[in-house]
């Protein structure tokens, strides 16, 4: 497995400092949030988009995921969000990004009509996903927060240009056995998000291991069936300013991550 982490909660970190950061603390890869507030976003030129592809490529950085916040199954029209969808695909695709986040965001909504809107949505974001060679990747969150949830619109989705970024927290959260969410994610996993909190009613971020979540215990489920992708360490100071800088956080968390995947090899 390859190491990224996330400038979800970094606001306005420059592209320089986050090639620097990851390459000087052993990390493969980056999940860029795509926001209009940040460096990286679907109102870049083209000029802008390759000099950000050739910051992160001189110093042997990846870009995992463009981290967009269209929600497929939210209320409303179906254009607005495909839309959405097709200006982070075609962003992906010139910074050479495999993948593109989305949220489930259904709301209100009962979940009959959430997972409609959702599968009519992504059904339809699949073909622009082959075309543009990016992958849309439905993040267990919020309306969906379990593998059961993801794995009931992907399933009827059925294409593998889409498929799932499994957030532990909120599968866990969720009341869901980690086996039992790689079991039904596992035909449909992108990579896999991890972060460590307080308690289950309490999120704010801690180091990893020594949170409450099951880290070792996901990370050894997918050695055992021999997956090979993306852990994902999102950092969230944007949300909760009491957590160390980022610079300073890094260190711990890359070792304690190596120390998962050795114990589970």
């Amino acid at each position: 497995m390859r190491l990224a982490f996330s400038t979800l909660g970094v606001p306005g970190m420059p592209i320089p400092e986050v090639a620097r950061l990851a390459s000087q603390n052993g990390f493969h890869g980056v999940e860029l949030r795509a926001h209009s507030e940040e460096p990286v976003h679907p109102g870049l030129s083209l000029n802008e988009r390759v000099e950000v592809v050739e910051r992160l490529k001189a110093a042997g950085v990846e870009i995992l995921t463009v981290a967009g916040y269209a929600k497929v199954a939210a209320p409303g029209d179906d254009e607005p969000v495909l839309t959405q969808i097709r200006a982070l695909l075609e962003l992906a695709r010139d910074l050479g990004a495999p993948y593109v986040r989305v949220f489930p965001g259904g709301g209100d909504s009962g979940t009959a009509e959430a997972d409609a809107t959702a599968v009519r949505r992504l059904s339809a974001a699949a073909s622009q996903a082959s075309d543009l060679g990016a992958r849309v990747l439905l993040e267990t969150h919020d309306s969906h927060r379990t593998g059961e949830d993801a794995a009931r619109v992907l399933n009827s989705v059925g294409s593998g240009s889409v498929g799932a970024l499994w957030d532990v927290m909120h599968t866990w959260r969720g009341g869901e056995d980690p086996a039992e969410t790689l079991r039904l994610l596992a035909p449909h996993l992108g990579y896999v998000q991890v972060k460590d909190i307080a308690s289950v009613d309490d999120t704010t971020p801690l180091p990893p291991g020594e949170g409450v979540l099951p880290l070792a215990e996901v990370v050894e489920l997918l050695s055992r069936a021999g997956w090979d992708g993306w852990l994902c360490w999102e950092y969230e100071k944007r949300w909760y300013p009491q957590v160390p800088e980022l610079p300073a956080a890094l260190p711990a968390v890359r070792d304690h991550l190596l120390r998962l995947l050795s114990a589970a090899a």
